[in-house]
C-alpha cells in the first residue's frame, strides 16, 4: 500500500483545541455558538497525523458548517514528516516501510476505538466518520464493526451510508476498481454515491496544489459532497453553509 504522494502545504491558523480523549491526544473543533451534541464527526487523518495543519484547517472547516469534529492523534506523535511527501530520497530516508509495520490498520482501530466509547459516554448519539488517504480505510474498519452511523468511505458489509469521492488519477484506487464499486453498491438501500474528481490525484482532497484549479475546484467539491452527505445521515435537521477554502 503506497501512501507516499506529491503534496503541498496549505495556509492557515488553526482554531480547534487540542484535549485528551480516552487517553489519546485529539483535536477538536467545535462550531461558533449552540451546537446539537448528539452528533460528532470522526476525523480519519493521512499519515502526515496532526502534524500537518491541512488536516487540522479541514477539522475547522467541518465545525464552520455546524459538526463537532474530533480527529483523533493516530499514530501517537510518530506521524509521516511532510518532507517525505517531496522526493523519493526523502520517502527512503525517512523508512516507509518500518513506519508501515509499526501502523498497521489493525493497531491503529485499537487504538483509536476507546475515542469512540468515550464520545458515546459523553452523550453523543450518532457518529460519522471522513477519512483521507490511510485515514480512508479506518473509515472502513470502523464501519464494519458497527461504530459509525454515516461515513464518507465504507464497505459492502456495513450498514452506514457510503459517499465515495474518488479521483481521475489514483494507482490505489483506479478507474477499474471505481467501476466494480459502482456496480456492486449499486441500489445499496442505505445510501450510496460515489463521484469521481476529472483532473485530480491521490491526496487531491487533503495535499492537492490549489494553484491548480481542476485540483482547487475538485478539493472544494468533494468537501461540499462530504458535509452534505453529513447533513442528511447525520443530522438533517442542519442547513449547509458555504464553504469557499479562504483559509486554507
Amino acid at each position: 500500500m503506497s501512501l507516499f504522494v506529491t503534496g503541498v502545504r496549505h495556509e492557515g491558523t488553526p482554531e480547534g483545541t487540542f484535549e485528551e480523549i480516552a487517553g489519546i491526544r485529539c483535536y477538536v473543533a467545535e462550531p461558533a455558538g449552540e451546537y446539537s451534541k448528539s452528533g460528532a464527526v470522526v476525523y480519519f487523518s493521512d499519515a502526515c497525523g496532526l502534524s500537518l495543519p491541512n488536516n487540522l484547517l479541514l477539522c475547522d472547516d467541518f465545525a464552520r458548517n455546524g459538526f463537532l469534529v474530533v480527529a483523533p492523534d493516530l499514530f501517537a506523535g510518530d506521524d509521516v514528516p511532510i518532507s517525505a511527501f517531496e522526493s523519493g530520497v526523502a520517502v527512503k530516508a525517512f523508512g516507509r516501510e518500518r513506519w508501515l509495520a509499526l501502523h498497521t490498520p489493525a493497531h491503529t482501530f485499537a487504538r483509536v476505538k476507546p475515542v469512540f466509547d468515550a464520545l458515546r459516554a459523553r452523550g453523543v448519539k450518532r457518529i460519522a466518520g471522513t477519512g483521507y488517504c490511510y485515514g480512508g480505510r479506518l473509515v472502513f474498519d470502523f464501519a464494519i464493526a458497527g461504530a459509525l452511523d454515516a461515513a464518507a468511505r465504507y464497505a459492502r458489509t456495513a450498514r452506514a451510508p457510503l459517499l465515495v469521492n474518488a479521483c481521475e488519477i489514483d494507482r490505489e484506487f483506479p478507474p477499474t476498481m471505481q467501476s466494480a464499486v459502482r456496480e456492486l453498491l449499486a441500489g445499496f438501500e442505505p445510501g450510496f454515491k460515489q463521484e469521481c474528481f476529472a483532473g485530480c490525484s491521490h491526496g487531491f482532497a487533503i495535499r492537492g496544489d490549489l494553484s491548480i484549479p481542476r485540483v482547487k475546484q475538485g478539493k472544494e467539491d468533494a468537501f461540499t459532497n462530504t458535509v452534505q452527505w453529513f447533513k442528511t445521515y447525520l443530522d438533517g435537521k442542519r442547513l449547509l453553509r458555504t464553504h469557499t477554502n479562504a483559509r486554507m
